[in-house]
């Protein structure tokens, strides 16, 4: 029994970020009514290939995209346009603990489905509203768009090669950081609302915006440069703050190397055979090396091309120093640990037999994470929740 059994969640986004998020509140227990636009559902079913295979091989209507964000949900189709959708909407927002939507700014005031039109007959409501820009400010109205959030909000400026090797220039993060990490910040926020309501009783607004949290993680890149006032650039897989903490290539591929200390230095230095290095005055310490990176950072390259990858990571495992391969999607899920930590799962799924997920990281010691179902078929549980309604 997952630790939100008994919250309700009306589920009024689509794509990613809130998707995202629901999908984390159905996983630890929460009911989430997913509202679908009839005969067209989820944007995201349709961003394919790749779609689900059946027993025959053909192409289901379920997108790869579509069942990465949406499993444990219930499918209701509704047409929110319309009187009867919008009455729907309000008697599943009055039973429902929390709503998320991301419509644009006011798009569903007019439909009388606004958080101020809601809280007025349930006061104890948690609405969660995500944008691309927020409710205030200049660019509120916008639309916001992952990869330009990703732009705008600095993160293509500290991701890829540095302007002056080959094939620098500014790249956008592989997935859709920003949009999950929107969705990360959403669940913590509803956390923080339902306990706040447990104490108060009282319901609340959450404003939040895609660039406002791309600002927010930039973390220790942000504060580097409020602290310094120089604004970091792109170092490929370098540190900024770390040294040597990047990719190294050896006789037959790369490691990943991530020294984090001074004796991790030291023991890294040893295994190369190369121990005087840690006590040359310019790499002792981490801010040294950091200082001489352009010294210290040709010679461990040329050290490390003498073994491959597995051999420098036997090497450095026994002696606790941290390190890894840099594997391809397929690696990931052969890889041992991944495999050993249950990371890989399969649901019953009523087109395709069995649909693969990627399970939830979180491990629970009294309230495990548990899977009510797979990503569901569009509109179907929209008679069940229906009668659901009527009965009530």
């Amino acid at each position: 029994m997952g630790p939100l059994k008994g919250i309700r969640v009306l589920d009024l986004s689509r794509v990613l970020a809130g998707p995202w998020a629901t999908q984390l509140l159905a996983d630890y227990g929460a009911t989430v009514w997913k509202i679908e636009r009839p005969e067209v559902g989820d944007d995201t079913r349709h961003w394919g290939p790749p779609f689900l295979k059946d027993g025959q091989g053909a192409d289901t209507s379920e997108s790869a995209y579509y069942l990465s964000a949406n499993r444990g949900k219930k499918s209701v189709a509704v047409d929110i346009t319309t009187p009867s959708g919008q009455a729907i909407i309000r008697q599943l927002a009055s039973r429902a603990d929390v709503l998320v939507e991301n419509f644009k700014l006011g798009g569903l005031k007019k439909y009388g489905l606004d958080y101020a039109s809601l809280s007025a007959e349930h006061p104890g409501l948690i609405y969660c509203s995500i944008t691309g820009f927020g409710q205030t400010g200049p660019d509120a109205g916008l639309a916001g768009y992952d990869a330009m959030v990703q732009a705008r909000g600095g993160l293509m400026s500290i991701t890829g090669e540095r302007d002056d090797l080959p094939g620098g220039g500014p790249q956008k993060v592989g997935v859709a950081v920003v949009d999950l990490m929107t969705g990360m910040y959403a669940v913590s926020a509803i956390l923080a609302a339902l306990h706040h309501r447990d104490r108060s009783g009282e319901g609340q607004y959450i404003d939040l915006a895609l660039l406002d949290t791309q600002v927010a993680w930039l973390a220790n890149q942000g504060m580097n440069y409020l602290v310094s006032g120089e604004a970091p650039g792109r170092q490929g897989t370098a540190h900024p703050n770390i040294v040597p903490y990047q990719a190294m290539p050896t006789r037959d591929g790369f490691l990943m190397l991530a020294v984090g200390n001074d004796r991790q230095f030291a023991a890294c230095c040893k295994v190369l055979g190369q121990a005087e290095l840690a006590r040359d005055d310019r790499f002792a310490t981490n801010r040294q090396r950091v200082k001489h990176r352009q010294q210290l950072i040709p010679l461990l390259e040329s050290l490390f091309r003498k073994k491959t990858t597995t051999e420098w990571r036997r090497l450095l495992d026994a002696e606790q120093v941290p390190c890894g391969p840099i594997n391809s999607i397929d690696q990931v899920f052969q890889d041992p640990q991944v495999l050993a930590r249950g990371m890989r799962l399969d649901l019953p799924h009523p087109l395709a037999g069995q649909v693969p997920q990627v399970a939830n990281p979180v491990k629970f010691s009294r309230t495990p994470v548990e899977y009510p179902g797979a990503p569901p078929l569009l509109g179907a549980d929209t008679e069940a929740v229906l009668n659901w309604l009527l009965e009530e």
